[in-house]
């Protein structure tokens, strides 16, 4: 039955992949195989529901089995090798939460095992060295029991612990504290060790196979049990009653390893599954990649046509994926700013003509004094130009263009955003995901006044200079429908450029690698993390400006592209979402 589960929906469980963020190649930690998750939780769960391998009535019965174990338990009492459990009640059938093939029975978790507790409920001293190693949640994994990152405690201290829990070779290590809660594992350590009390030990009787019982332990039926009803709040965690009282299916001996041997088997299946899709996911990728660069590094228009052509072909073979898209939108905004988007009119007026209008506006305001004289930047160098200019474009820095620039102010704000047209100070976040965000606030306290020269005003160019690596730099232009009374904080640094600048574009060269690359190396900051940019590097910024003309035919032309590759992504995800929902449903087919 399992092989055919796999068989039959090989192609569902390779493709239902659940998207965390958007990732580019090499990314597998921002997105979950789902399919191939599911397929493993199935499998455990038809293995402790006995619908795994067939029975063979030969097969001493599991209520002989537990009769027997009965009897071993009470033997090691006799003999004072373990302590007598409190009785629990026996499970009646109508208790059952499923039903069992024949041959099989429930029991608690206390009544087949012969000892359950966990390690020191006192954190005692420990250290990188010392007498005995000294393990806790975080050394339990599935493969094993870790080492490399285990601190040691005294002899004096170790046989403190050990004389209530003592892990042996083939104990079972549950972690009953915590976000890991339910990570089991079997110990594979041949020396006696100590035990912090997040983590339960579970000692097997001779005639239980105890890799059965780890499988059990994985399975979801056992993991949901455990979560029901869990108890702490910032840290959960798995009480030793609730261990004790837990119901755990047992078939007969010889069946436990029967089904140990078929899941170890189809686990391997999984593996291969697992390893062949993340393959394909990242060659999917690189190829999506190495065709992409063909269009950012075409020679001319004709070139771009061809390479074009090329993809096109088989658009709908390699943009399948979300970040298939995402490398597609950036790739798309990457033509824009080189000038390959759109093709250029020699009837334009040229880049050159424009920059020395604005020069000559600049002047005549400083003469004006209605803007300060500022330090001549340093020329553009053949290293700071990053592509051949297409006809008529110029090299420039944002600063050529800007008439005026200036920080916030960050007063001692109220948490809470502004209610209604009151004053309110603009958060970094305000400015840093693409879109204004007007509501990312700070309400104003009614006792200051607002500082009215910093309030924001539409067309306003916006750019946050601290935040994290990834969005540090990152810009809007402030729209038509802004509201009133938003001021910016002292984090956010204000640009005014000549009204025969188009904003929006250079909105777009701000969010291009280009801007990007630029950003993360001239970005300071005292962490690995967070991120700033003064506005003097911010001015520097190089940009290779198209005429006024032409910026507008390429904002067109791009926001065309971008609605058309949001409407491919949306139903990317309506797709990934039918096929979560379609291994869902198998999963509960199978079961039922």
């Amino acid at each position: 039955m399992a092989e055919s589960l796999i068989t039959q929906h090989i192609d569902l469980w390779t493709s239902a992949i659940e998207v965390k963020s958007t990732a580019g190649r090499g990314s597998k930690n921002k997105f979950d195989l789902y399919g191939i998750k599911k397929l493993r939780e199935l499998i455990l769960e038809l293995a402790v529901r006995g619908k795994l391998v067939p029975q063979d009535p030969r097969d001493e019965p599991a209520s002989v089995l537990l009769e027997k174990i009965a009897v071993e338990k009470n033997y090691l009492i006799k003999e004072g090798k373990i302590r007598k459990a409190k009785n629990l009640p026996k499970i009646e059938k109508n208790e059952w939460p499923f039903e069992l093939p024949c041959g099989w029975d429930f029991s608690r978790l206390n009544t087949i095992l012969t000892k359950i507790t966990d390690g020191t409920h006192h954190s005692p001293p420990n250290k990188d060295t010392g007498d005995y190693l000294y393990i806790s949640a975080k050394n339990i994994k599935n493969e094993g029991v870790q080492i490399a990152n285990a601190t040691y405690v005294t002899t004096a201290v170790h046989q403190d612990i050990y004389t209530r829990c003592n892990p042996e070779l083939g104990d079972i290590l549950y972690i009953k504290d915590g976000a890991t809660t339910g990570v089991v594992t079997i110990n594979d350590i041949d020396e006696p060790f100590s035990m912090l009390s997040s983590v339960a030990l579970l000692k097997c009787p001779s005639l239980l196979f105890n890799k059965y019982l780890l499988l059990s332990l994985r399975s979801p039926f056992f993991y949901n049990e455990m979560r029901a009803g869990m108890t702490g709040v910032a840290i959960t965690r798995v009480t030793l009653k609730k261990l004790e009282n837990s119901f755990i299916p047992v078939p007969p001996l010889a069946e436990q390893q029967r089904i140990f041997a078929k899941v170890d088997e189809l686990m391997v299946l999984c593996d291969q599954l697992e390893q062949q899709t993340l393959t394909s996911i990242d060659a999917h990728a690189t190829l999506v990649e190495t065709l992409l660069e063909t269009l950012t590094n075409s020679a001319d228009a004709a070139e771009l046509e061809q390479n074009w052509a090329r993809i096109s072909e088989h658009f709908d073979t390699l943009f399948t994926t979300e970040q298939s898209i995402d490398a597609l939108k950036q790739t798309i905004l990457q033509l824009a700013v080189m000038g390959k988007l759109v093709r250029q009119d020699p009837t334009d007026e040229p880049a050159s003509v424009l920059l020395e209008k604005i020069a000559a506006e600049k002047a005549q305001l400083i003469k004006d004094k209605k803007i300060k004289k500022e330090k001549p930047l340093l020329p553009i160098s053949d290293d700071e130009k990053l592509f051949e200019l297409p006809l008529g474009w110029e090299w420039c820095r944002l600063n050529d263009f800007t008439l005026s620039s200036e920080a916030g102010w960050s007063p001692q704000c109220d948490s809470n955003p502004r209610i209604g047209e009151n004053w309110g100070v603009l958060k970094v976040s305000a400015v840093t995901w693409g879109k204004f965000k007007s509501e990312e606030n700070k309400a104003l306290p009614q006792e200051l006044n607002p500082k009215t020269q910093y309030e924001i005003e539409i067309g306003d160019f916006l750019i946050s200079r601290a935040n994290t690596a990834d969005l540090v730099a990152k810009s809007v232009v402030v729209p038509m429908d802004a509201p009133n009374h938003l001021m910016m904080s002292d984090k956010i640094i204000r640009f005014k450029f000549s009204d025969r600048i188009n904003a929006e574009y250079i909105n777009l060269v701000n969010n291009s690698l280009f801007a990007r690359n630029y950003y993360a190396l001239v970005a300071g900051g005292t962490s690995s993390s967070m991120k700033n940019v003064s506005r003097d590097q911010i001015r520097n910024l190089v940009i290779a400006l198209p005429s006024k003309k032409e910026a507008s035919l390429i904002l067109e032309k791009y926001n065309e592209l971008l609605n058309v590759c949001e409407k491919i992504k949306l139903n990317l995800q309506i797709c990934n979402q039918t096929n979560l929902r379609i291994t869902d449903a198998i999963v509960d087919n199978a079961l039922n």
